[in-house]
């Protein structure tokens, strides 16, 4: 990978990436590893010893949108076998879906899908391919596509009766939908985990309210994360809740800090920023991208798994935390064999 200069350098070995959830590993969810990052110095902990890093007053937000089963078997009018990753809803009910090949390796997406195609999916559903997306004129080679599903039952109905998790190639085998989600789902909705909200459990939960620390959801449906190099991300669906935009602006006035669990609560948060400073209760859809010549505004800190290189994530980590920071915090995570990926460690940035 060849890396701007704002972008951490860092070569990420195979043997790093996580390939089971954690407790097929032995250890409870809270039990992963946590590399804190702050200016002066980087400590290693379990993720378990949150509430230590954080003060009375202090503020964690999280998405509580719920994984969807998102990737199902098709067949392509040659016969060919596919996977269709269902990605986002769009308002007129068509969906941003990608084609990926059917052994689920990381190596696709499949690039020769075109318009109008028809592909064959289990019980009779047809999906059809109606313009690419973003860029509609084109005709064949995108990514994505907006697509429409013909079936006795919805998209999610379908789903959930067909559908297992996205995975990607470093994961070796299926694990079941209960292994990605997290332990505060409201809402299904994500084509992918909100994966940095995985290590909490309840008794962490409560060892940070009863520290004095207020936890307060949002919600964001993820679509796929399978961008191309330096593809920009396209808009998601998101609510922040007035209770939660009340409990965001009290701590910031009295002196706490706004940690964010996983990149896509900075996001949401972000793009309901008023010109004065404060968070306003709002959603709909955000194609916000945020970056270190786009810096965060009301999140101080930030609850992160680890992202591969070239990932357009680590933009966003150094628009909250600065590149110098993100640098010493992913050398560190390699040095000390930190594991990557959903299943993976986790980093508290704290600029």
């Amino acid at each position: 990978m060849t890396a701007t200069a704002q972008e951490p350098t860092f070569v990420l070995p195979p043997e790093l990436s996580a390939t089971t959830p954690p407790e097929r590993r032995g250890l409870r969810r809270d039990a992963v590893r946590l590399l804190v990052a702050r200016p002066d110095r980087i400590e290693h902990a379990r993720f378990r010893d949150l509430p230590r890093y954080l003060m009375p007053g202090d503020i964690v937000v999280v998405n509580t949108s719920g994984t969807l089963p998102a990737a199902v078997d098709a067949y392509r009018a040659t016969g060919e076998p596919v996977v269709v990753h269902f990605s986002t809803e769009r308002d007129d009910g068509r969906w941003i879906v990608e084609l990926r090949p059917a052994d689920g390796r990381k190596e696709g997406p499949v690039r020769d899908g075109h318009v109008g195609e028809h592909l064959l999916l289990d019980d009779g559903a047809t999906l059809i391919l109606d313009a690419a997306f973003p860029a509609p004129d084109v005709r064949t080679g995108s990514r994505l596509w907006l697509a429409r599903l013909r079936a006795e039952a919805s998209v999610v109905a379908y789903l959930r009766r067909h559908g297992r998790p996205i995975r990607y190639g470093y994961v070796e085998q299926r694990w079941s939908l209960d292994d990605y989600q997290n332990v505060f789902v409201t809402e299904a909705g994500s084509a992918e985990m909100p994966s940095a909200g995985r290590p909490f459990t309840p008794e962490l939960l409560t060892a940070l309210m009863a520290w004095g620390v207020t936890v307060a959801p949002l919600l964001l449906h993820t679509g796929v994360s399978s961008l191309d190099a330096h593809e920009r991300p396209y808009a998601e669906r998101f609510t922040v809740p007035a209770p939660t935009a009340r409990l965001v602006n009290s701590a910031r006035g009295g002196g706490g800090r706004v940690v964010a669990v996983g990149t896509t609560v900075v996001r949401a948060l972000e793009s309901v920023v008023s010109r004065a400073g404060e968070v306003e209760a709002g959603g709909g859809w955000t194609d916000l991208v945020l970056s270190p010549e786009r810096p965060t505004r009301v999140v101080d800190g930030l609850v992160t798994g680890l992202h591969a290189p070239g990932s357009s994530h680590l933009r966003l980590l150094e628009a909250v935390a600065g590149h110098d920071l993100v640098q010493a915090a992913y050398a560190a995570a390699v040095r000390e064999r930190y594991l990557w990926h959903e299943f993976g460690d986790s980093c508290l940035l704290l600029p």
